[in-house]
C-alpha cells in the first residue's frame, strides 16, 4: 500500500509563498536549482510543502532570489516553526502567505465544505460584492484582493474541479451588502453556481431551537487524495487551520449534522429564488 504524503498548512504556506517569489523573480524550478547547486526535484519539495526547507535552506533560497530584509527575516522564521501541526495567524486574515495557500488548497483539494453563517462563500461572490465587504480597506488593497479573489473562482472551472458543499446561512441572504442591485446580482451569481454538477448549496434557516455547531462559528473544510483533511477557520483579525486529527474529525462530524438541520437544495433554491423576487420588488 502506498504512503501517503502528509503536508501541513504552514508548509504548504510557505511553499506558496516560496513559489510566488520564484516566479517574480523570473527564476525557473530548475534555474533556482542551479543556482543553489541542487537539483530542480529539492525546489519542487520546498515548494510543495513536501520537505519544507530548514531555516538556512530558506535563507540560501532567498539569498539567490535577492529577498532582503524584514521580508527575508519573516520567511526563515516561518521556515523555522514550520512544523507546528495547527497554524494561528494574528493580524487581517488575508496576509500574501495565508492567500497563497487557501489558493492552493481550492486548487488541490478533491472536497470542499464551507459553512458560512453571514456572508456569501468568497468562491462564489460577485466583484461587486466583495467590493462592498471589503469597503473599509484601503483602494489599492480593495483592488487587489478583489482581482486575486476573483481569479481564484477559476478552480469551479477545471477538468476535474472539487466537489463544493455550501452550507449558508440565512442571515447572509438577509443582509444587503451594497445595496439591493448588488445583492440581486449576488443571489443570481450563486443561484447560477448551484446548478453546476459538483456544487451543493443548502440554505440553514433561521429559527433554531436547540444549539448546533455553526453557532460556534463559520468554517471551511478541506479533503484531499493524498493528504489528511484540514480546516480553515477566520475570525475577525486571527486565523487558523487545524490538522489534528481529532479537531478535523469533530467538524466533519459538524457538517454532517448541519447538512441534515439544512435546507434540501430543491428547497435552498426555491429560497433563494423568492428572496431574490423580494429584493428585485425594492428596485421597482
Amino acid at each position: 500500500m502506498a504512503r501517503t504524503t502528509k503536508v501541513n498548512p504552514r508548509a504548504r504556506a510557505l511553499g506558496a509563498e516560496l513559489r510566488q517569489l520564484r516566479e517574480d523573480a523570473g527564476f525557473g524550478v530548475r534555474e533556482l536549482g542551479r543556482a543553489l547547486g541542487v537539483g530542480h526535484t529539492t525546489i519542487w519539495r520546498y515548494e510543495s510543502g513536501i520537505k519544507p526547507p530548514t531555516p538556512e535552506e530558506a535563507a540560501s533560497v532567498l539569498t539567490a532570489m535577492g529577498v532582503k530584509g524584514d521580508h527575508k527575516d519573516r520567511i526563515i522564521g516561518d521556515a523555522r516553526a514550520v512544523r507546528d501541526p495547527n497554524w494561528l495567524t494574528a493580524g487581517f486574515p488575508g496576509v500574501k502567505g495565508e492567500l497563497a495557500v487557501m489558493a492552493d488548497f481550492e486548487r488541490t483539494a478533491t472536497a470542499i465544505t464551507e459553512v458560512q453563517m453571514h456572508v456569501v462563500p468568497g468562491l462564489f461572490q460577485t466583484r461587486g460584492y466583495m467590493s462592498s465587504i471589503m469597503g473599509p480597506l484601503p483602494r489599492e488593497t480593495r483592488e487587489a484582493r478583489v482581482a486575486f479573489r476573483l481569479s481564484r473562482r477559476e478552480v469551479l472551472d477545471a477538468s476535474n474541479p472539487p466537489e463544493h458543499v455550501v452550507v449558508l446561512g440565512e442571515a447572509a441572504l438577509r443582509e444587503v451588502f451594497g445595496g439591493p442591485e448588488v445583492m440581486a446580482e449576488q443571489l443570481r451569481y450563486m443561484m447560477k453556481a448551484a446548478e453546476r454538477p459538483n456544487v451543493t448549496v443548502q440554505v440553514l434557516p433561521f429559527g433554531a431551537t436547540e444549539w448546533h455547531p455553526a453557532h460556534a462559528g463559520s468554517f471551511l473544510l478541506f479533503e484531499f487524495a493524498d493528504q489528511d483533511p484540514i480546516v480553515h477557520l477566520e475570525h475577525y483579525r486571527t486565523a487558523a487551520f487545524l490538522r489534528n486529527v481529532k479537531d478535523v474529525r469533530d467538524y466533519q462530524e459538524a457538517v454532517l449534522d448541519l447538512r441534515r438541520l439544512a435546507m434540501t437544495q430543491a428547497e435552498s433554491r426555491a429560497f433563494m429564488s423568492s428572496r431574490l423576487q423580494e429584493i428585485e420588488s425594492e428596485l421597482l
